[in-house]
């Protein structure tokens, strides 16, 4: 493809996007509008927070204890250069909450990425297929959607523990929260495109595929699985805000991310021990930015839920 039939195939597909449904029903709708720019200011936030963050609160060599359990700037003996205040180690908690933020965001990104993947791909099989793979794999879906999430991903970050030497745990934490995350809520996935399948599989494309001798890896590679990323993607970004909340959770508990690299669920563990003793704001900000970021992406997928589904329409 030459240079000038590259703008020229950007602009159509800007065009083609400004003139979809699914554009106008975004813009008609101001809440959603709200929810996607905070969302997207947050991710950025969190992503360029080395450039982004007043300091960097994990150098031991710019920590003082005498500016520790600093107030906001504009409480009284709050300090300017820090907005939010400071931790009990003297951290500025904004800087905290946007590099918390982005190990958050990281774990909750791609254990959601696992389990959309990993779900997605064995219910489109089971679906196609059916058979005895596919009762075992949904008998098996089904036992685990009995036990809460939470619960699965605990069991298997002890058992991790556990298993892995000591001194390994710091370095292979956020690796086995991710995992724990993706394999708690892959049965979600494997059943909306096992569903999805089944619907596909009968129509008449697959027949024809079929009778031109295509094979059945073929088929659901190019043809079935292409037809089921609809619902799989809506259901992705609800879940993503529940990763996100998974995630918290854990780290809340004290089996998430080690402290040496404390996500959002870190400093409220951290901030709630110090909220009856005045520094109130240690806990308050981490979770009003929890808050905000799982109501954002919650916000975001409904709206994507509702506009996708033509009965809506």
């Amino acid at each position: 493809m030459s240079n000038a039939a590259q703008p020229n195939l950007l602009v159509d597909t800007l065009r083609r996007w400004r003139d979809s449904d699914l554009f106008h029903s975004f813009t008609r709708s101001p809440l959603v509008v709200i929810a996607a720019t905070v969302a997207l200011v947050m991710i950025l936030a969190a992503v360029f927070a080395p450039w982004v963050a007043p300091f960097n609160p994990f150098d031991p060599g710019g920590l003082k204890l005498m500016e520790a359990n600093t107030p906001p700037a504009w409480v009284k003996d709050g300090m300017p250069k820090f907005l939010l205040g400071t931790d009990e180690q003297g951290r500025d908690l904004l800087s905290a909450i946007l590099y918390g933020s982005r190990i958050s965001l990281l774990v909750g990104f791609s254990a959601i990425a696992f389990a959309a993947i990993f779900g997605t791909l064995l219910g489109v099989l089971c679906g196609y297929r059916g058979g005895l793979l596919d009762v075992a794999v949904m008998r098996i879906a089904d036992i685990q959607l009995t036990i809460p999430s939470i619960l699965i991903a605990l069991m298997i970050d002890g058992v991790a523990r556990t298993a892995l030497p000591r001194e390994l745990h710091n370095e292979v934490a956020i690796f086995v929260l991710i995992f724990a995350i993706g394999i708690a809520d892959w049965p979600q996935f494997a059943r909306v495109a096992r569903s999805a399948a089944l619907v596909e599989r009968s129509k008449d494309y697959v027949a024809a595929a079929r009778v031109i001798g295509r094979s059945p890896w073929s088929i659901v590679v190019r043809h079935v699985l292409p037809n089921t990323l609809g619902p799989v993607l809506v259901l992705a970004t609800v879940g993503l805000a529940l990763a996100i909340l998974s995630e918290a959770t854990l780290s809340f508990l004290g089996v998430g991310v080690p402290p040496t690299q404390p996500s959002l669920g870190t400093l409220i563990r951290v901030g709630q021990s110090f909220l009856f003793s005045g520094e109130w704001w240690c806990v308050l900000f981490p979770a009003l930015t929890l808050v905000l970021l799982v109501l954002a992406v919650n916000v975001l997928g409904d709206w994507l839920r509702d506009a996708l589904n033509p009965k809506l329409r």
